[in-house]
């Protein structure tokens, strides 16, 4: 396992990664699990004390609904430079693609391409130097067809992701894979309503792509 004893350990996103998180921090404590949120963080918070307790990892959420990377670039000093974690995962880029599709009246929500590839590219330079190890997600559809106009969008800032991750030395997590696997036997209404925001077995599906990506699994 990659993350070593005694780190903390963020988690920085959108809609996906706050799943009703306790604010200004979200913490995983053994007093209260909800105030981590109720998603993959707390899936995530909860497998590392059950199987690494000798390590002490301490689990943080900052996830915020409807982000977009530009919300978080606008956000990071007190939510990620302040915080100082050792350890720094990122998944962001879903509103940034939605955008361009559900508000196709209102442009300007949406993050373009080479937009989203400089901001995350910036976050990231200016913050890798300070940590242990950093684990970039892809940002995902639950969507079987890899065709499907936004699908297919989703899959380009993926595939940015990527690149920035190799660049940094990154953990790199591909989301999307881990949904695909899954999709060759649910259909996505079943996963989640809207293509998006997952139940209870898409939220584990995410826990152990993360989990795989640190070699935790």
């Amino acid at each position: 396992m990659r993350i070593q004893a005694n780190s903390n350990l963020l988690f920085i996103g959108d809609s996906i990664t706050d799943c009703g998180r306790v604010r200004p921090v979200g913490e995983a404590n053994p007093w209260n699990w909800g105030e981590v949120g109720s998603g993959y963080v707390r899936d995530v918070a909860a497998i590392l004390g059950a199987a690494y307790p000798e390590r002490a990892i301490r689990v943080r959420n900052v996830g915020s609904s409807g982000n977009t990377v530009r919300d978080l670039a606008s956000r990071w000093k007190p939510d990620v430079t302040d915080l100082a974690p050792d350890w720094l995962s990122i998944m962001i880029g879903i509103n940034d693609v939605w955008r361009q599709f559900d508000s196709p009246l209102a442009p300007e929500r949406a993050v373009p391409l080479a937009e989203y590839s400089e901001t995350l590219w910036s976050l990231c330079h200016r913050t890798r130097p300070k940590l242990k190890g950093l684990v970039l997600m892809t940002p995902f559809m639950i969507e079987a067809n890899p065709d499907d106009p936004m699908r297919a969008r989703m899959d380009e800032y993926g595939a940015a992701v990527k690149e920035i991750s190799e660049e940094f030395e990154a953990v790199f997590v591909d989301t999307q894979a881990a949904f695909n696997a899954l999709l060759q036997h649910h259909h996505p209404a079943s996963i989640a309503w809207d293509r998006i925001h997952p139940g209870p077995v898409g939220h584990m599906t995410i826990a152990r792509a993360f989990l795989r990506g640190i070699e935790a699994l």
